[in-house]
């Protein structure tokens, strides 16, 4: 999901975006529609006026119809549809009134006018998209149907929201489309941090993506020229260095004395060690891939350690399951270890080392004293514990550098006199 965050941004704001409007537009539909009700009651006001003015007159029923067919207002005559009508109906809005008739009464104190208020209500209603008004008054009711007035549609309300829907939608679809080309760079930067060097960012275009994909592409060559001229530079340093070496090793046979040849052996042998250590540092600094992994059983792992280590078996206790297994480049992983088998035989009292499997780790553990520093400080090039002993400082530096193409790290803990080195 991390790796697709951006992309979830957009669409959970494109979600949002959607959801928002299409809120503001049920809203806006509802209040539309509200109005529209209201401005047709109001404007058919005109119908209560002439009913109105029917009661208060006692006009007959045929000028009633007449007075309404001159704006086009039906009166519904026939009971069944009346009634199915009544029964069916949406009701859209209501209001009651009140009527005031007046009559000239006569008594023995002579004529007075008397005044009646009635109640009248007016109802709009609706029946398969036509409108009804009915009234109800004290003396009859009456059902008049505008034979003009459509209902309310919501068309333009629904165009609107369609078009602002698509607008936006296209929208959204042009930024992702502007932003596929981020996606693909993530990929090939990916490669790259994988060890694809050979990878290419170049790209056409002018925009801000563009112009990143052609500077990385830029620095990709830089870095690739320094490695290159890297490795050229320390084989060719090493190669140099080995010819002198094994001339000085053959020369040194013909020197007079055993001491002499001995003391000159040493140097060179030394030499030459410094010289192999150097040439592994710079195949692990420079490794791209992990293409030359394979799984093997850790045993079989130590086994070649202690091989290449060249120790008596009785020097190193294992204690390690046959099943376990891991992906590792074998040289390297095997270097590892020998260096962790030289280095707890080298500084322990009792020149023995256990290899066990502690917490699914692999730990070697030695007798001595707890590190005089921190272990920082051991995995940093020629530094070590004793000047004295017989190493360049470089053994702990090793170890760490192949755990780390390894994707592992080197720990360090001290329990009741015994050094635990663990990688973990």
């Amino acid at each position: 999901m991390r790796k697709n965050a951006f992309f979830i941004t957009v669409l959970f704001a494109l979600g949002v975006t959607l959801i928002s409007v299409s809120a503001v537009f049920l809203e806006f539909n509802k209040l539309n529609k509200h109005q529209y009700i209201e401005h047709i009651f109001s404007k058919h006001e005109t119908i209560t006026q002439i009913y109105r003015e029917h009661l208060q007159k006692k006009t007959s029923q045929i000028m009633l119809e007449a007075n309404l067919a001159v704006y086009k207002f039906l009166i519904k005559e026939d009971k069944d549809e009346r009634r199915a009508i009544l029964k069916n109906a949406k009701l859209l809005k209501g209001k009651n009134f009140k009527r005031v008739d007046e009559a000239i009464m006569l008594n023995n104190k002579g004529f007075y006018t008397q005044r009646v208020v009635r109640d009248l209500r007016i109802s709009m209603i609706e029946l398969h998209k036509i409108i009804y008004f009915y009234i109800e008054s004290p003396i009859g009711t009456v059902l008049i149907q505008d034979e003009e007035l459509k209902p309310y549609t919501y068309y333009f309300v629904a165009y609107s929201y369609l078009t602002i829907i698509l607008i936006i939608s296209i929208s959204f679809i042009l930024i992702l489309q502007r932003l596929r080309p981020l996606i693909r760079l993530r990929k090939k930067i990916a490669l790259f941090g994988n060890g694809d060097m050979n990878v290419s960012f170049k790209t056409s275009g002018y925009d801000e993506i563009a112009l990143v994909s052609n500077e990385l592409e830029s620095t990709r060559e830089k870095i690739n020229s320094l490695l290159e001229s890297r490795t050229l530079f320390l084989r060719n340093i090493m190669h140099e260095l080995k010819t002198p070496i094994a001339k000085g090793t053959i020369a040194t046979q013909m020197l007079p004395t055993l001491k002499q040849r001995d003391r000159f052996c040493s140097i060179f042998g030394r030499l030459e060690s410094l010289v192999e250590e150097f040439a592994l540092i710079e195949e692990v600094t420079s490794i791209n891939d992990k293409s030359n992994f394979k799984e093997y059983r850790l045993i079989d792992i130590i086994d070649g350690a202690m091989d290449m280590a060249m120790v008596e078996r009785s020097s190193v206790t294992i204690d390690v399951d046959a099943s376990v297994k891991l992906m590792a480049n074998y040289r390297l992983y095997t270097t590892a270890i020998k260096n962790m088998i030289d280095n707890g035989i080298k500084y322990s009292p009792d020149a023995h080392v256990k290899i066990l499997i502690m917490n699914d780790e692999l730990c070697f553990e030695s007798k001595g004293d707890c590190l005089a520093n921190p272990l920082q400080y051991y995995i940093e090039p020629f530094t070590k514990e004793n000047p004295s002993k017989n190493s360049f400082g470089l053994g702990l530096y090793l170890v760490d550098s192949i755990l780390k193409v390894h994707e592992e790290i080197l720990a360090h803990e001290y329990d009741n006199g015994v050094n635990r080195f663990i990688f973990a």
